[in-house]
C-alpha cells in the first residue's frame, strides 16, 4: 500500500494545479499558424529588403546593359534592353585608347589617391584610436571631442578651406593637394577607439609591459594584430570615400593628367552634353562600369577579414 502511494505521488503532483488558481500558459503547437500581425511584419520586412535590393541592382543593371550597346543602340533602345549586338569588347577598347589612354592615367591616379591614401589613413587612425583608448595623456578627452567634431563636418564643407590652405602651401593643382587630405579620417579614429576597447584586453597589454615590451612594440606586436578586423574595416571605408571623392579634386585640380576617375568621367559627360559629342557619353557610361569593378573586387576579397573575430581565445 505504501509502495503504490509512493509511486502515485509524482502523478498526483503533476496533476495539481498551480497555486493561486493560475493555469499554465498553453504551449504553441508545432506547425501552428502565425498571427496576422507577425505575417504582416514579415511581409513588410521582405518588401523593404526587396526595395533596397532593387535600388542597388537596377543602376548596375542599366550600366552593364548600356555598356554593351553601340552608340546608336544606346540612344535608340530601352535602357534595360539589349541592343542588336554586343559591343562590350569594342567599347572597352575605345575606352582605353581614347585621348591617348587618358582613362588608364585616371585609373592609376585613383589607385594612388585611394589605395595608398586609405592604407596610410588606416594606419594613422588605428594608432590614434589605440592611443585614445589605452594611453593616458593630458587633454585626451578634449582632443577626442575635436575628432568627433570632425566626424560631423561633411567633406564638401571642407573643400574650400582645404583649397585655401593648399594655395598658401603651393599645393593647388598638384598630386599632394588631393592626396594629403585623404590621410585624415576622423571617423576612422573613432572606429579604431571602439575596436581597441572591444578587441584589446588590458590584461594582455599589462602582461606585455611586465615582460619588458615598450609601448611601440606592444602596439605593433600585440595590439595591432588584434585590431586587424578594425583596420580592414577602416581601410574599406576610407578607400570607398576617396575613390568616390569628386568635389575636392574638382576644386583642387585643373590638369587632366592628375584627375581621378570620377572627375574624368564628369569631363566626358559634360563634353557630351555641352559640346554635342555623343561618343563621350558612351565613354562615360563604359568608364563608370569599369570604375565600379575595383570596389566590388576589393569588398569580395576583404570581407572575410573584417567579419572575423581575431581575438577569440586571447584571454582565458
Amino acid at each position: 500500500m505504501t509502495k503504490s502511494s509512493t509511486l502515485d505521488a509524482p502523478a498526483r503532483a503533476a496533476e495539481t494545479p498551480p497555486p493561486s488558481g493560475r493555469r499554465p500558459a498553453p504551449r504553441r503547437r508545432k506547425g501552428a499558424a502565425k498571427s496576422p500581425s507577425a505575417l504582416l511584419s514579415k511581409a513588410g520586412v521582405t518588401a523593404m529588403l526587396g526595395l533596397a535590393t532593387l535600388y542597388t541592382l537596377l543602376p548596375l543593371t542599366w550600366l552593364l546593359l548600356s555598356s554593351t550597346k553601340s552608340r546608336e543602340d544606346l540612344f535608340g533602345t530601352n535602357g534595360f534592353a539589349l541592343g542588336d549586338d554586343i559591343h562590350l569588347a569594342d567599347n572597352l577598347g575605345h575606352l582605353f585608347t581614347a585621348g591617348d589612354g587618358i582613362y588608364v592615367r585616371w585609373l592609376i591616379n585613383t589607385v594612388l589617391y585611394a589605395g595608398v591614401g586609405a592604407l596610410l589613413a588606416s594606419v594613422f587612425s588605428i594608432a590614434a584610436g589605440y592611443a585614445f583608448d589605452k594611453l593616458a595623456f593630458p587633454g585626451k578627452e578634449r582632443l577626442f571631442s575635436l575628432v568627433l567634431l570632425g566626424v560631423m563636418v561633411p567633406g564638401t564643407a571642407m573643400a574650400i578651406p582645404l583649397y585655401l590652405l593648399a594655395a598658401k602651401a603651393g599645393l593647388v593643382n598638384t598630386f599632394w593637394g588631393v592626396f594629403i587630405p585623404g590621410l585624415v579620417f576622423p571617423f576612422g579614429v573613432y572606429l579604431a577607439r571602439v575596436f581597441s576597447a572591444s578587441y584589446v584586453p588590458d590584461e594582455v597589454l599589462e602582461a606585455a609591459r611586465m615582460d619588458g615590451a615598450g609601448e611601440f612594440r606592444t602596439f605593433c606586436r600585440i595590439a595591432f594584430p588584434m585590431i586587424a578586423p578594425g583596420f580592414v574595416t577602416i581601410f574599406l571605408f576610407q578607400f570607398t570615400q576617396i575613390w568616390n571623392s569628386f568635389f575636392l579634386p574638382l576644386v583642387m585640380l585643373s590638369d587632366q593628367d592628375l584627375y581621378p576617375v570620377n572627375l574624368g568621367l564628369y569631363v566626358w559627360y559634360s563634353s557630351a552634353l555641352s559640346q554635342g559629342h555623343p561618343e563621350d557619353y558612351l565613354l562615360a557610361v563604359v568608364g563608370s562600369l569599369v570604375a565600379v569593378v575595383p570596389l566590388i573586387v576589393l569588398f569580395l576579397m576583404l570581407q572575410r577579414f573584417w567579419k572575423s573575430g581575431m581575438t577569440a581565445g586571447a584571454v582565458k
